[in-house]
């Protein structure tokens, strides 16, 4: 599951978003089957964007001429998202509103005023730290979506806040990253704002409208769409991490380290949000991943466009790391049964009882 956006399809190896919520246990005839699915998911993909990333640092000359691609790659993981979402989804953003507005707000306060405490901390140089805030002020990427579909979390309802936190990212991503990194730097927030709606913002609303005309097509090829947003993002990967070769080699070590301390945190308040306010585990689970992790492929563009290849270090890193800790931690999740039953059983159980009434 790449950096950001390995979209959730219906495949063996991601999940259906449509049909999960909360996660019924597969039969035992398909649970071997279900394994290996969640084996290749959580290990054959995060290996990918980490080959990649090697590869970039071993082999800077072969990668960096390739760096004004960056921007259609990204566009293209993007579409491919936009190919995985149905009318359906956004209309469970209405249905669930204010849980949803939850992820979101939590999403887009908490991140950006953890990248900003995070480089405070470590007192980070001034483009590293304009790298590390602009994570935190990106859109959730949709690795979130694949990683609480394992850990047995509510899938629609993340993809329900990585759809809305998507549609806000052209005016809250340049935005916040102008309000907290414009210290260090000199942020272009309309240069910004255009940039995303180019690369994020048009090429999701295209893919909905190709699923919808041709719906029937885009089923037949869904479970290649993970893997070709997998190679994308690795793509982007190696091409950052070419640029920020020798930055790796001074500075590698506090980037790693101030991306972990990031992204641990996000994933904890997340959780600590969800569990404040007493919902049901599944949805914990799912604002956990939604908060913690992020579209750092977004981050890097920006930053490699805007700022600088340094700059643009810590969304490379990020997409290394938050694919580990996803991993991770899902797994952790996925072998811990339920405490009490999810959000829609709990629903279904109180009408069955009023209609005995």
């Amino acid at each position: 599951m790449p950096d950001s956006s390995t979209p959730p399809a219906g495949s063996p190896q991601t999940p259906n978003p449509h049909s999960h919520s909360g996660q019924t246990s597969p039969s035992p005839a398909q649970q071997p089957k279900a394994d290996r699915s969640s084996i290749i998911a959580v290990t054959a993909l995060p290996v990918l964007v980490v080959i990649a990333g090697v590869l970039g640092f071993l082999t800077p000359d072969t990668f960096t001429p390739l760096a004004p691609t960056i921007t259609w790659s990204l566009g293209v993981v993007m579409f491919f998202m936009g190919l995985t979402l149905t009318l359906p989804d956004f209309a469970r953003i209405a249905k669930k509103p204010w849980i949803a507005a939850l992820g979101v707000v939590t999403q887009f306060i908490a991140m950006p005023l953890l990248g900003l405490l995070v480089v405070t901390l470590f007192n980070l140089p001034a483009e590293i730290a304009v790298g590390v805030i602009l994570v935190g002020c990106a859109p959730g990427g949709t690795a979130s979506n694949v990683v609480t579909y394992l850990a047995k979390g509510d899938t629609a309802l993340s993809v329900s806040i990585t759809t809305l936190s998507t549609l806000l990212a052209p005016v809250l991503t340049p935005l916040l990253t102008l309000w907290l990194a414009g210290s260090y730097m000199d942020v272009p927030f309309w240069s910004m704002f255009v940039s995303i709606c180019q690369t994020v913002l048009v090429p999701v609303i295209v893919g909905v409208l190709v699923r919808v005309v041709a719906s029937k097509l885009v089923d037949a090829i869904s479970p290649v769409l993970p893997w070709l947003a997998s190679v994308a993002i690795a793509y982007i990967v190696a091409i950052v991490v070419a640029g920020s070769a020798d930055s790796i080699a001074s500075a590698g070590l506090l980037v790693l380290l101030a991306v972990i301390t990031h992204n641990v945190l996000g994933l904890g308040i997340g959780y600590g949000v969800a569990a404040a306010c007493r919902l049901d585990t599944p949805t914990r689970r799912a604002l956990s991943f939604e908060v913690g992790l992020q579209n750092s492929g977004l981050a890097s563009t920006l930053a490699t466009t805007y700022f600088s290849p340094l700059a643009a270090l810590p969304g490379a890193v990020f997409s290394v790391w938050h694919n580990v800790s996803g991993a991770l931690l899902a797994s952790l999740f996925a072998r811990r049964p339920y405490s009490k039953p999810p959000r829609e059983q709990l629903a279904q159980d109180a009408r069955a009882q009023e209609s005995v009434r």
